[in-house]
């Protein structure tokens, strides 16, 4: 007589673990909305590990912000661009 086992699938009963992240989803978020923009300059499309580069030292939090900001703009990739440029928001040196 054959074990219920035989029957079942081979990966029955064990949980996948999910490798989605929040910093994953917001990367994909830029990503696909950048490229829309890029695809019709006729630039080259960014990939997932240049966009990991270019948010490397952002936190997720602050990803958070971004996101809003842009999405509220008027042309989302202007102020993608506009906003991870920190020379851009330096403060003038002020004399004393």
């Amino acid at each position: 007589m054959k074990s219920i086992s035989d029957f079942l699938p081979k990966d029955f009963g064990e949980k996948k673990r999910s490798t989605k992240t929040e910093r994953g989803e917001l990367m994909r978020f830029f990503v696909r909305h950048l490229n829309h923009s890029r695809a019709n300059d006729g630039i080259p499309k960014l990939t997932m590990g240049r966009m990991g580069k270019i948010l490397e030292g952002i936190p997720t939090d602050d990803l958070y912000y971004l996101k809003t900001v842009c999405s509220r703009s008027k042309n989302f990739s202007k102020k993608f661009w506009w906003e991870i440029d920190p020379e851009k928001h330096k403060q003038p040196d002020k004399p004393f």
